[in-house]
């Protein structure tokens, strides 16, 4: 780039000479600036925490991870708190009914019961044993039972097999049928506890529901609140910026030959930054020719000085990359900065 700086002279007293000290209205006036920015940048931190809180919470929606659990974990499923106490019960019906004399034909694995007998898969449509059970309920093989009521029904099962498959005189069908009648003794007796525990867990299920509805809906709102005073700080930065470089004072024109020279000594990427900012307020300035003739003295000292901010900022990180000296605040200050101004100047120029 071959920046041009033959615009006309200031007066010989100015040429070259430093510029005046600040007087204490200016120096007031640069804090008052220095405290809208920092007031700015503590607000874009809330902001940065909401819109951090409304992405996970999305997140964890889409992933279904969002929300209290719905299962998963533990040996019985990961249900309600009541559910072991109930299968703890169950199982002392188990081991009551199995250690039955009777029970011994409906201890072994079913596939053995049925090698000895050619015509069992004919009538039998699903198997069952105790064996099976312990197994379910154990949670090998890779599987469960969720509940009481899925234990009943097997155990059910194992002797409706057996009188299906043995007519009534036979003694395995009377055995079943005595079993049985023990079982479903027993399961009376548990199961208002059952009833009480399923009415429970919906009635969980309901407030679980409500809360997620409420939770989303508190986190809709604080998404669009978010928005909303996301625009207003970029409004507010775009004003301060006009504030800013308004009461800038002209650039001479050895602060705009330093300019020049900052400006070939920026990065690749600082320097494409760099011409979009001359680009703004010229929308005829070409970026993206192979070399560029950039006329200070056709510039705004709008554009002037806020080339100068950039370059400024720009070599003094660079100077810190190579140093290994990065403030890591200030940079963050200045990328929260940046960013809001780049969306703030999106937005006014989309604005008719």
């Amino acid at each position: 780039m071959t920046p041009a700086n033959g615009a006309s002279a200031p007066p010989p007293a100015a040429e070259g000479a430093p510029p005046p000290e600040p007087s204490p209205e200016a120096e007031s006036e640069v804090d008052a600036f220095r405290r809208q920015v920092d007031d700015l940048v503590s607000k874009t931190d809330v902001l940065e925490r909401r819109v951090n809180e409304v992405v996970d919470f999305y997140d964890g929606k889409k992933h279904g991870s969002g929300g209290r659990k719905a299962g998963g974990g533990g040996r019985y499923g990961g249900h309600s708190r009541g559910m072991p106490d109930l299968m703890r019960q169950f199982s002392v019906i188990m081991r009551e009914i199995t250690s039955d004399k009777l029970a011994w034909p409906f201890l072994k694995p079913v596939d053995v019961v049925a090698l000895q007998l050619d015509d069992y898969y004919k009538i039998i449509s699903k198997p069952m044993d105790f064996s099976t059970i312990e197994n379910k309920m154990e949670g090998k093989d890779g599987t469960k039972y969720n509940n009481v009521r899925e234990i009943c029904s097997d155990v059910r099962l194992i002797f409706a097999n057996a009188m299906k498959y043995n007519d009534e005189q036979n003694q395995i069908h009377v055995m079943a049928k005595s079993l049985l009648e023990k079982f479903e003794e027993k399961w009376i007796q548990l199961l208002p506890k059952v009833e009480n525990e399923e009415k429970r867990q919906k009635e969980e299920s309901k407030d679980v529901v409500l809360t997620n509805a409420s939770r989303e809906a508190s986190i809709a709102k604080l998404a669009k609140d978010t928005d909303e005073e996301l625009n207003g700080i970029n409004m507010q930065l775009e004003e301060l910026r006009k504030m800013v470089v308004q009461r800038c004072r002209k650039m001479t024109t050895d602060e705009k030959r330093k300019l020049g020279a900052g400006l070939c000594h920026l990065s690749p990427d600082d320097l494409s930054k760099a011409l979009e900012i001359v680009a703004q307020d010229n929308p005829s300035f070409q970026t993206k020719a192979e070399e560029v003739n950039l006329d200070m003295d056709a510039q705004s000292e709008t554009t002037l000085w806020r080339l100068k901010f950039f370059v400024r900022e720009a070599l003094e990180r660079q100077a810190n990359v190579v140093s290994g000296k990065m403030d890591e605040n200030a940079k963050r200050k200045r990328e929260i900065c940046n960013a809001l101004a780049k969306t703030a100047s999106k937005r006014i120029k989309k604005q008719p």
